[in-house]
């Protein structure tokens, strides 16, 4: 069986530095061809970096990187969009006897993947243009609402900052008329999270990276500081000249979202922002580990002290007669 490790675990849990260390790994020390394939879902935009913590171009350089700056922010990818073409490149790769390092922290489009996903049929256009609307005029506020009445259990299975999957299941109930929630329901009823049972026939290994909270905590707010120092605010004003609205739904994501409010006056300072962003990014990191350790098998590692570690266990699968 061909070969494919996942580096996976919340956000800023050091995913980017880990898998390019396994991938220089594989090339310098194994003797193996290695391609990194993000799964990390706004990765995909090319107009979007700081605020994505997007690895440079200097961090690449050396690695096959794939599966970033693919799409534009006007036109979001969704999972089944992912699944079709990342599927297509995985196994293209794999038939140039390279080693895939599928990075990121979007354990939905991760499972999709892996495992498959439920169905739902596009929504017509006058579906998506009165949803838009309400998001342009009133933000999640409504789409909560509408929850409330026809897909609860959808709001205790979502986090209340995930507004890409709150819409999702609105637009699926309108375009359907039946809850996304109970698709939901039926495949964990299949034991979605089990990877040792997958839609392929690849040998897995897969790195967990996960670190105490407190540091983690840290982290998260020295990184959230570094997006401000590096230009977020810059980055936003450079979507703004390039005609953006600054509606564009990757862009209501964590970390985008506060700073265009600062934008706008919401915030007093840009201090206040940066709390707001590391509380929110921590509650995100929160939902990401619940989902994570549901999935099984997996390898958990301290990415602030077991490098080496992750090193000598790569080295090892890698060698292994599979």
């Amino acid at each position: 069986m061909k070969k494919l490790i996942i580096v996976s675990g919340p956000t800023a849990s050091g995913k980017t530095k880990t898998s390019i260390a396994i991938a220089q790994k594989i090339q310098n020390d194994l003797g193996k061809k290695a391609a990194v394939v993000n799964f990390d879902s706004l990765l995909f935009y090319k107009e979007i970096s700081i605020g994505t913590a997007k690895p440079t171009k200097e961090e690449q350089a050396g690695i096959e990187h794939h599966m970033i700056d693919i799409e534009s922010i006007k036109s979001p990818m969704n999972a089944a969009q992912f699944i079709r073409i990342g599927e297509k490149l995985i196994l293209n790769l794999m038939k140039e006897d390279k080693i895939i390092i599928l990075v990121g922290g979007s354990a939905f489009y991760l499972r999709a993947l892996l495992k498959g996903m439920y169905e739902s049929p596009t929504p017509s256009q006058e579906i998506k243009d009165k949803l838009d609307g309400w998001y342009k005029t009133e933000g999640i506020a409504p789409f909560i609402e509408y929850l409330k009445v026809h897909d609860p259990q959808s709001l205790v299975n979502l986090h209340s900052n995930d507004h890409y999957r709150l819409m999702r299941a609105v637009e699926h109930f309108e375009a359907t008329g039946t809850k996304i929630s109970d698709q939901k329901k039926e495949l964990d009823e299949q034991n979605p999270y089990d990877f040792s049972k997958i839609a392929h026939p690849w040998n897995i290994l897969h790195i967990y990276l996960d670190l105490p909270k407190d540091e983690h905590f840290q982290v998260i707010t020295k990184r959230t500081e570094e997006m401000f120092a590096q230009g977020l605010m810059a980055e936003i004003e450079g979507l703004v000249r390039a005609g953006f609205s600054l509606e564009e739904k990757p862009l209501a994501s964590i970390g985008y979202k506060e700073a265009i409010e600062l934008r706008q006056g919401l915030f007093a300072t840009e201090k206040e922002c940066i709390e707001r962003i590391s509380i929110s990014t921590r509650q995100l990191a929160k939902s990401q580990r619940t989902f994570f350790n549901k999935i099984t098998p997996k390898e958990s590692f301290n990415p602030l002290h077991d490098q080496g570690k992750i090193m000598d266990r790569v080295a090892t699968f890698i060698k292994e007669e599979k």
